[in-house]
Parts: structure tokens; sequence; C-alpha cells
């Protein structure tokens, strides 16, 4: 196997975009952002599927379902209450609010309605219950070392320089 291929053991860098089903994007990472293949690095299985036997210059697409994913939609995280119980800065839709629970736990919520007097906060992830897009871009692949396989991340700080 050629040293810049993609396979278990590899450290990967890339950049990607995170894509909704209707193709908008959801986020983006164009700093290169690197990985352990095979490591357990805890990138989306379908997107290192995508990405094994590739090198760099190699664009990918994988769709992400939700149970690989982003997970389903928790209706827990879905509040809905009294618009004049919220302050006035983030009564619009896409406001987002940090909200802290009874444990003591910081959530963020998103505004995703306003009606009737109501308004439905989300702390859900947008992509929470529906399949994304990955299209990611190969920068660079070199061999791992043991400590890289174990943690599943490279072990500089900084990518490595462009091939």
């Amino acid at each position: 196997m050629s040293n810049d291929i993609i396979g278990h053991g590899k450290v990967v860098y890339i950049t990607y975009s995170v894509l909704d089903e209707d193709g908008k994007i959801m986020g983006q990472q164009d700093m290169p952002t690197g990985y352990v293949h095979g490591a357990g690095s805890g990138l989306f299985p379908a997107v290192e599927r995508a990405l094994e036997g590739r090198q760099p210059g190699d664009a990918v697409k994988a769709e992400v379902s939700p149970e690989e994913g982003f997970g389903p939609s928790d209706p827990n995280l879905i509040i809905v209450d009294e618009i004049d119980h919220v302050p006035p800065t983030i009564r619009y839709i896409g406001a987002e609010a940090e909200l802290q629970n009874d444990a003591g736990e910081k959530l963020s919520f998103r505004v995703i309605n306003i009606a009737d007097g109501k308004i439905t906060l989300d702390g859900n992830n947008p992509l929470a219950g529906r399949t994304a897009t990955i299209v990611a871009t190969v920068v660079s692949v070199r061999d791992a070392v043991a400590e890289e396989l174990n943690s599943g991340f490279p072990a500089e700080q900084g990518p490595p320089p462009l091939h």
C-alpha cells in the first residue's frame, strides 16, 4: 500500500462541509482537521468508509443517517413557553439561548417557532433526526505513531504541511 493512501493506522487531515437534505451548508471546516483512520476517533462511520483508499486531493461525499450521525430528535429537548417568559433579545427565529437544567448543566437552544403568544426552543442538534451529507477533501495522509493509534487523534497541534 502506498504511504499516502488512507487505510487503518493513517493520520488523515481533511477539510469538509456538512449539508442538510436541501444542500444547505450547516457546518464547514476550511482548516484541515485530523483523525486516525480506524482508531475510533469518532468520525462518522459513513465518512470513514468513504475515505478508505483515498489519497491527498481526493474529494468524497458521504450520506450520514441519523443513526450514524447526529442521532434522533429528542422531544424532551423541545420547550414551548409563553413568549413573555423569555427575554426580548431572543424573540426571533434562529436566536440562540443557553439554558441551565436542574442538574446545573448548560444546554444551547435555538428558537424554531413563534406563534400565538408562544415560543418554541429546540436543544437538539439542527441535524438531529435528519440525513446529512458530508463532503470532504483529503489534505494529507501519513503513518500514525503508537500514541496516535491509542488516542485516535494526531499528536501535533496544527495541521501538517500540505503535500
